[in-house]
């Protein structure tokens, strides 16, 4: 009798602490299992954690059980009360726990294994691959906290060189440790990788030069090759080089032309890229009026060479116009700065879109757009971008690169504007600092870089953000928030570079800019660029960039070989709120990867769940060109297309980009690889 009278009041966690005891915890632990087994009832599964206190009571012979006995309870109740089915789930997400914490003990250590910072599991999985330091012999030797306070403190320790004093210093640590570890900004990989270390190449972007004389391209390789080893990517432009068949002076030979020189590139990279830290990326650019335009266009047609480079023609507004008059346009030699023929525009831009639309190469860059938008144009023209062309860049400059996931800032039917004001100061502030304690690979980097101060703060988690918000993506609803969420972030990033500026000075190259003339003195020449953040975005555990989803349910290849199913965790929420999840619906949702065609989903949740897929490629022109305009730099944006999309849709999309002043475009139509990082459908 006295002890059917006992009450659980406390429970003995793993690490050895003793806490409260809350029913309401098995609650929603049975509720959950009961969820995946199509259950929905919330009474039921307080009612039956009631039991487990009471078997607790009845049954433990200590008042105090661990988690473990708590757990052993549960599934004996279920069991007996007839249950099954949400008791096999339960043991089974028990299961999957326990293997979770396993790893996290390997990765965390096991003082810290249930305390990970909220990471997933692929997050952790990543991190230990790539951004945990280890020793010589592979060995871990630290935790996620760990490299989360190295980033932090050599990032902070930039203001000692403003005589900042070690209180001020240890409080921006503490200030750029919490934006990172509560996951709602990232900085680019180098710098998570890097910061703290012997080599503290911090920078993920660079361009660099290619004149046509070999010291200068075999110079350039070398630079890359630096970069590429230290985690970064590269740039580079190929107009200056002479035509194939061009004569080379001082003997009686003929030049190779620039795409020979690219595929030398191209193989001594992919050496780099076998033995680096990462897989490095490259674009590589070439004007339209180059005489060797048609080889550089169908460069990588066999869809198996140039596997390192993303290629992008530079289009200029003379021969755009020229598309549409269809008329000739002029192709100049670079050597002799001479015209030496005539290409019909339609024709080449004909070659261009038939091999976007087979294997997603060439983009284009709207070459005048983005120097008519360069702040800096007093130092000369871009003529190229980095490796995904969010960051048009003079020769020898790089840029330092972080995100912010603007899912993190729901608060209620809008966004908690306030903190997001804060973070993103912080944020800018933080990337600033990475300019000053960057190792860079060669002086002339140093010089370009420090001159201009370039940042590249950027979004990722938008597609997220929408869908909590209930606001679908292809709507004026959604360009609407676009527009608002990008000025906002624009404003507070300029007005804390000018405040920087203030402190600091402004950059070497603001005399004679844009800015100066605006009576704006600022830090940093750019402060915004939407990159792909494509592994920020899993560490962050939210969308990519300022992309809708590529489906609700996919397959992501991850570090090049392990293949992880993915379900969105704004839908899983929803349908479970809404009482509609099941086991069956998220199998119908994996096979199909969006949901517009099922219908056992409410319409109204349909209406918003769109996928890349599901989107008119106008619609994504439409919104990468509302976004651009408070873009200083560039965007890193694809549009999709369906396996049965046509030639000419291509053509369309090329011609509405250029006429809404997008400063670049890139296209995939779904198939075009087999090896395509993600991918619905069948196979699952």
């Amino acid at each position: 009798m006295e002890t059917s009278l006992k009450t659980v009041q406390h429970v003995i966690k793993r690490d050895g602490r003793t806490v409260p005891f809350h029913p309401e915890k098995i609650a929603e632990a049975i509720f959950k299992a009961a969820q995946t087994v199509g259950g929905n009832d919330r009474q039921m599964a307080s009612d039956l954690a009631a039991d487990v206190a009471k078997d607790i009571a009845e049954n433990h012979p200590k008042d105090t059980p661990t988690v473990e006995e708590v757990q052993d309870a549960v599934e004996r109740v279920l069991i007996n009360l007839g249950h099954a089915k949400t008791a096999k789930a339960f043991i089974l997400y028990r299961h999957k726990r326990k293997q979770d914490r396993v790893r996290r003990a390997l990765i965390l250590g096991e003082e810290h294994a249930d305390d990970n910072l909220d990471f997933t599991q692929e997050a952790l999985k990543i991190l230990e691959q790539r951004y945990l330091q280890k020793d010589e012999l592979g060995r871990l030797i630290e935790d996620p906290r760990q490299m989360i306070l190295r980033v932090a403190s050599a990032i902070a320790d930039a203001d000692k060189k403003y005589n900042k004093n070690e209180e001020d210093v240890r409080q921006l640590k503490m200030r750029f440790f919490d934006l990172i570890a509560s996951r709602k900004f990232f900085p680019a990989t180098p710098t998570l990788m890097n910061a703290g270390t012997k080599n503290q190449q911090l920078h993920a972007c660079y361009v660099l030069p290619v004149k046509d004389d070999m010291e200068s391209i075999f110079g350039t390789l070398h630079d890359a090759a630096v970069i590429h080893q230290q985690g970064g990517g590269t740039g580079f432009s190929f107009t200056r080089l002479r035509p194939k068949r061009d004569p080379v002076q001082h003997h009686l030979g003929v030049a190779p032309g620039p795409v020979s020189f690219l595929r030398v590139y191209d193989r001594a990279l992919d050496v780099i890229k076998q033995g680096g830290v990462r897989p490095g990326a490259n674009m590589a650019v070439m004007r339209v009026d180059h005489p060797d335009i048609i080889r550089f266009i169908e460069a990588k047609r066999d869809k198996m060479s140039l596997k390192n480079f993303n290629i992008s023609v530079a289009v200029t507004d003379n021969f755009m116009r020229a598309v549409e008059e269809d008329r000739e346009y002029y192709v100049k030699n670079p050597r002799t700065e001479k015209f030496v023929g005539k290409l019909r525009a339609r024709d080449v831009f004909a070659v261009i879109t038939q091999n976007a639309w087979k294997t997603g190469d060439p983009g284009l860059i709207y070459l005048d757009e983005i120097n008519r938008k360069h702040p800096g144009k007093h130092l000369g023209d871009i003529e190229t971008t980095n490796q995904c062309g969010e960051l048009p860049l003079l020769p020898y400059e790089g840029c330092a690169l972080g995100s912010i996931d603007v899912a993190k800032y729901i608060k209620g039917n809008d966004l908690d504007w306030q903190q997001l004001e804060e973070d993103v100061k912080t944020a800018t502030y933080f990337l600033d600092n990475v300019i000053d304690v960057n190792k860079y690979p060669r002086r002339e980097i140093k010089v370009a870089t420090l001159a201009t101060r370039k940042l590249g703060l950027g979004i990722m988690g938008f597609a997220d953000m929408l869908f909590s918000l209930g606001i679908r993506y292809d709507s004026e609803e959604g360009l609407v928030m676009g527009d608002k969420l990008m000025s906002f972030v624009k404003k507070v990033a300029y007005t804390e570079s000018q405040r920087l500026a203030s402190e600091r000075g402004p950059c070497e190259a603001w005399k004679g800019s844009d800015h100066e003339k605006a009576g704006r003195i600022m830090r940093n020449m750019t402060c915004i660029s939407l990159s792909p953040t494509g592994t920020r975005s899993i560490l962050a555990d939210t969308s990519p960039g300022c992309e809708p989803v590529f489906a609700v349910s996919y397959r992501r290849t991850v570090l090049t070989s392990s293949e992880l199913v993915f379900v969105n965790k704004v839908f899983e929420r929803v349908a479970k709120e809404r009482g509609f999840y099941s086991p069956e619906l998220i199998r119908k949702v994996s096979m199909r990867g969006g949901v517009q065609s099922i219908k056992d989903i409410p319409k109204d949740v349909r209406d918003v769940f769109v996928t890349a897929q599901d989107i008119k490629p106008e619609w994504h022109i439409r919104m990468q060109a509302t976004l651009q305009k408070h873009v200083d730099n560039s965007i890193s944006k694809t549009i999709n297309f369906p396996r049965t999309a046509a030639i000419k849709d291509v053509e369309n999309v090329y011609l509405q980009a250029w006429k809404a002043k997008c400063k670049g475009i890139t296209i995939y139509r779904d198939g075009s690889y087999e090896d395509q990082v993600i991918s619905i459908g069948e196979g699952m």
